[in-house]
């Protein structure tokens, strides 16, 4: 069961998001005073969201169905609980969230792949911008990681996501005032960019040191919930002879990942460029890097034109159906498709 679902104060739900304790399983070996200190709070409350977490941890089991059998051991039941309630990223498309079931899911490495200026980038910055939503507004605050192997990232383009982002906000709050559900939000566009930790890798070997030093930079920023690789293809298209070595690289990358995913509860999005294949008698467009990569992530989502509108295939998923949704690139970021706003055109 997530932490989203106990029945304590927003704020505290909030830090604890925040702090990394996203599961019930996180804090049943927590101390109220090591709680305070992470969370800044009183060792009362920390004793208090502590007992409540217990007591509701206790509701969850079932006979001796609950917990690890051994270390490392996990019920299916318990995996099913932790799938139900699994946190997701908006995309801020809600026809593309619907297809998602939720949006980009944690816990997952999902691959997005398309022709140029179909809006990868543009997509990947949504996701860097979005993961820090406040839980009071539908988000779980977190921060992002984006590693950018090409040189792609515009800082101006991520300021004006990140203030069409918090305008969203302020009218969700507003929406919530009339309710009576109210609750501060004091978020700043410049916020959304302090809590973004960008990587400029130049080459493949440096593209693969940094996925290295993930796991220890986020045992370090255990707010980190969604690492944005945006392409995994570049460095890999260019003057790679030995394409054994290129396979099991590419292996090893995708292991590390996926690992990194489910040890700290966050979404891995890996970006990907297409390239043509020969299949029954003509040249197709697939995307890069071959069949072997094809099994790396979770989910696989193409991009592709259709006229003049954009949209977004679940090529593969193992709990997902095949779809497909329409999105618009805006100068507000990834929104829902009209026929104006999706034609191509200058963003900047």
């Amino acid at each position: 069961m997530e932490v989203s679902s106990l029945p304590i104060s927003a704020s505290h739900r909030g830090k604890l998001i925040s702090a990394g304790y996203t599961s019930l399983s996180s804090l049943s070996s927590v101390s109220p005073s090591h709680l305070a200190q992470v969370l800044k709070i009183s060792e009362n409350e920390a004793a208090g969201i502590l007992k409540v977490a217990s007591g509701r941890s206790g509701l969850d089991k079932i006979d001796h169905g609950s917990g690890a059998i051994m270390n490392g051991a996990q019920t299916a039941w318990d995996m099913l609980h932790e799938e139900e309630s699994s946190l997701c990223i908006t995309t801020s498309c809600s026809e593309l969230d619907e297809i998602l079931g939720g949006g980009i899911h944690c816990k997952e490495v999902s691959e997005i792949g398309g022709v140029p200026g179909i809006g990868k980038t543009q997509l990947g910055i949504q996701l860097a911008v979005n993961a820090q939503i406040p839980a009071h507004c539908g988000g779980f605050g977190g921060k992002a990681i984006y590693i950018d192997t090409e040189g792609s990232f515009m800082v101006e383009r991520v300021l004006q996501i990140a203030e069409a982002c918090a305008q969203d906000m302020l009218e969700y709050n507003n929406l919530l005032r009339k309710e009576s559900q109210a609750c501060r939000v004091d978020k700043q566009p410049k916020e959304f960019l302090d809590n973004i930790f960008y990587f400029r890798v130049c080459t493949y070997t440096e593209q693969i040191a940094v996925i290295n030093f993930l796991d220890k930079f986020v045992s370090e920023h255990k707010d980190v919930k969604v690492v944005i690789i945006d392409s995994i293809t570049f460095h890999f298209r260019q003057d790679f002879e030995d394409m054994a070595l290129r396979t099991r690289l590419l292996s090893g990358m995708a292991l590390k990942l996926m690992k990194l995913a489910k040890k700290f509860n966050l979404a891995v999005v890996v970006l990907n460029q297409v390239t043509t294949k020969y299949t029954e008698g003509s040249f197709q467009l697939t995307l890069a890097l071959g069949d072997s990569w094809s099994h790396a992530a979770t989910n696989r989502i193409i991009l592709y034109w259709n006229g003049n509108e954009r949209y977004a295939y679940i090529d593969k998923s193992p709990s997902l159906p095949s779809a497909s949704a329409p999105y618009a690139v805006t100068r507000r970021g990834i929104r829902n498709s009209t026929s104006n706003s999706n034609k191509r055109h200058k963003l900047m």
